[in-house]
């Protein structure tokens, strides 16, 4: 077997980590771009819901018919391990399936060149990985698996209950990354302020701020995907006390109305939503992102345009919306007032406008505004244009600020925090000067 990697992640930052980790496992592969080229050519694939997965499975085949006669393509990953018994039979064109609990026996898979499905999942701990798309920033995974019991969700089916990391493993971790140059950090799961529960630990996330900010050098972090019944207001209040934790709030809701959210087995109703949503909102410096669902069975168009109403008027700083995904092994899958296609593709349209307006509000009200950048690197739009974010964003998914390298007597560097003052909204890119040193 030859010596080139050609290796793709799909879905989440979650397997992001995981794809880290296979290519930590395989520094010996020089990593190519080429699918022609490579001797082996892994697809780490998303599993979540219908429009991942055919994405999953046309990039397996359409490597398939790219890469060369003697390579060996590997399928690892949510969907892998969510479908084992249909997709070893339905795809001869893949060598080697693999799920989600072997990522660090990945060089140990392509020896043997066999399948392989553990019957745990894979819980990084001390596996070394490779850091991808930053030289600043890295994710750090809190737990796998899921207690909740949503609806729509059929995560915890394959990826089975909570399953966290110890404190010192991700301490250990951090550390580890610190010493490599990495100062950013963003802590995630599928249900981060559950960490530790399953431990009999109540508020974990509390007590995982206070050992980060026992690491030096760290200088930026985030927690990302609250759930709202398993976050508090205590838990809120220690991240606004925090030096280095950011107060960014990524607590997907999915919907708003009461009767809705009970029958998505939310856990909360929207009094206690809105006591959390109002309560990050009053918080200095706050960022608010959301997720809502929509079409999901049983939706009325009131239900609808009550999330619509509320969408529009809390002031939300970044908003995601999805379409309902009719997922087998899930309760909804049973639910008898299914929503058609036609209908759920028109309210997203309208729910996915409304997310537009709100990030065109909360970016005009960054202008004028004195915030802390960090420069990434040289943007896609002009040679003199750097492309950098705002220190609390999380990284690609909240946005892009446009810097003119021109506008200081020495180059700016790559990676490095800058003070600078928001100028001005071109589109969806805010624009900024650094100030003078």
């Amino acid at each position: 077997m030859g010596n080139k990697l050609h290796i793709v992640s799909l879905g989440c930052t979650k397997n992001l980590v995981d794809t880290e980790v296979m290519m930590g496992k395989l520094q010996n592969f020089e990593l190519t771009d080429e699918t022609n080229s490579a001797d082996v050519i892994i697809v780490n694939t998303c599993g979540f819901i219908e429009a991942a997965k055919e994405e999953s499975i046309n990039t397996v085949l359409n490597l398939h018919n790219a890469r060369k006669d003697d390579s060996v393509l590997v399928m690892a990953g949510c969907l892998s391990e969510r479908y084992k018994e249909e997709l070893a039979t339905q795809m001869p064109e893949v060598d080697i399936f693999t799920g989600v609990g072997d990522y660090d026996k990945i060089d140990e898979l392509l020896q043997e060149r066999k399948s392989r499905f553990s019957d745990e999942v894979f819980l990084i701990d001390g596996a070394e990985r490779v850091v991808t798309g930053s030289t600043y920033h890295a994710y750090i995974k809190l737990s796998e698996g899921c207690n909740q019991v949503c609806s729509f969700c059929a995560i915890p089916s394959f990826k089975g209950k909570l399953n966290s990391r110890g404190l010192d493993s991700i301490a250990k971790e951090v550390e580890g990354l610190v010493k490599k140059g990495y100062y950013d950090f963003s802590f995630i799961s599928q249900d981060s302020s559950s960490y530790l529960r399953d431990q009999n630990i109540k508020d974990g996330l509390s007590l995982l701020i206070q050992r980060i900010e026992l690491i030096d050098y760290v200088k930026s972090a985030r927690i990302l995907y609250l759930y709202p019944s398993t976050t508090t207001i205590s838990l809120l209040k220690n991240i606004a006390k925090s030096e280095i934790f950011h107060n960014y709030f990524d607590m997907p809701i999915q919907h708003i109305n009461d009767e809705m959210l009970l029958m998505m087995k939310r856990g909360f109703g929207k009094s206690k939503t809105l006591e959390l949503l109002n309560f990050m909102k009053s918080l200095p410096n706050s960022f608010v992102r959301t997720s809502f669902i929509v079409g999901h069975p049983n939706e009325t168009q009131e239900m609808f345009n009550e999330m619509c109403e509320f969408a529009s008027s809390f002031g939300f700083d970044r908003i995601n919306v999805f379409s309902y995904s009719d997922e087998e092994t899930t309760l909804a899958f049973d639910m008898s007032e299914k929503i058609s296609t036609e209908v759920i593709a028109e309210r997203a349209d309208i729910l996915g406008d409304i997310s537009s307006q709100c990030l065109e509000k909360s970016l005009k009200a960054e202008i004028g505004r004195d915030v802390e950048i960090v420069i990434d690197g040289e943007s896609d739009e002009h040679e003199y244009l750097l492309s950098a974010k705002e220190t609390i964003w999380a990284p690609e998914i909240d946005g892009e600020i446009y810097v003119n390298d021109r506008t200081k007597d020495e180059d700016l560097e790559f990676g490095k925090i800058y003070k600078a003052k928001i100028t001005d909204l071109v589109g969806n890119i805010l624009t900024a000067a650094v100030h003078n040193a």
